[in-house]
């Protein structure tokens, strides 16, 4: 199956948007779906969330569940970026993309600005910890936390190892392909988050990620490097987990887990300040 027919059942997958949920439309042109949760007045606080697919597909639609489960566990405004893919948008447009949402927020009557987490999973992972890099530099929007859920860091993973059976979902030759088609003609050293020499002054992170999981030894090295930065850092390790394992069997019990243990930091990091 060819990557736009891959994109085109995507598409009509999640076409029709649940009641419950609202599709916008930002100035920039970039589309979002935003979770709001139930019975809160107010100003709160927010989840900027980005999906995964390797760069180069996937949809906000396929983690409604999971947005309305943060916005209502966290009493938070929760937005999923529709950020452009890869090939045809490379390195910065998705990214940039995601800063827009992230201003775009953070400016909402209904967010505390100072209560803003940004978050993702796989690629969309690799999108958050950009992102936070990327609001450090430009100091506009202060974070106060970021979520990365088995996220895709470093390029230099395609060159590692050997494929085995338990890399499901996602392996060595599919992260060459959203590697390559991402970054393009970018350099890596500025593009690729675990290329990243400076990683002081970011906001505290949650990290989790399973043992079969082509990403688990990137994602544990940039864990320690954050915490070598002074940048605190939860880490939750799945013994026998697979990459995306918790969007395939979302009620086991060890996927629940993973799930409360983001939300476990993630409430602690929004909590209102003490006055």
């Amino acid at each position: 199956m060819t990557l736009p027919v891959i994109r085109l059942v995507t598409r009509r997958m999640w076409r029709k948007v649940p009641k419950d949920i609202e599709a916008l439309t930002l100035p920039s042109g970039i589309g979002v779906r935003l979770y709001r949760p139930t019975g809160s007045t107010g100003v709160g606080p927010a989840l900027l969330w980005m999906h995964g697919g390797g760069y180069v597909i996937g949809h906000p639609g396929q983690d409604d569940g999971f947005c309305r489960r943060y916005a209502q566990r966290l009493g938070a405004t929760v937005a999923s970026v529709d950020y452009r893919l890869a090939p045809e948008h490379s390195y910065p447009v998705p990214l940039e993309d995601c800063y827009q949402a992230l201003k775009w927020l953070a400016a909402l009557p209904s967010v505390d600005p100072g209560r803003v987490a940004i978050g993702g999973a796989s690629a969309g992972g690799g999108l958050a910890a950009a992102l936070a890099l990327l609001a450090r530099d430009r100091g506009e929007v202060p974070l106060a936390a970021q979520l990365l859920v088995y996220p895709m860091l470093d390029d230099r993973t395609v060159g590692h190892g050997l494929d085995h059976p338990g890399l499901r979902l996602w392996n060595q030759s599919l992260n060459k392909f959203g590697w390559s088609a991402y970054l393009g003609d970018a350099d890596p050293e500025v593009a690729v988050p675990a290329r990243r020499t400076d990683l002081s002054g970011l906001p505290p992170a949650w990290m989790g990620v399973g043992t079969l999981d082509l990403f688990h030894d990137e994602d544990l090295a940039y864990a320690e490097r954050l915490r070598a930065a002074g940048v605190p850092c939860d880490v939750e390790i799945v013994k026998g987990a697979f990459h995306g394992f918790d969007g395939i069997v979302p009620k086991a019990q060890v996927s629940q887990s993973f799930f409360d243990s983001q939300c476990a930091t993630l409430q602690r990091l929004l909590a209102p300040a003490a006055a």
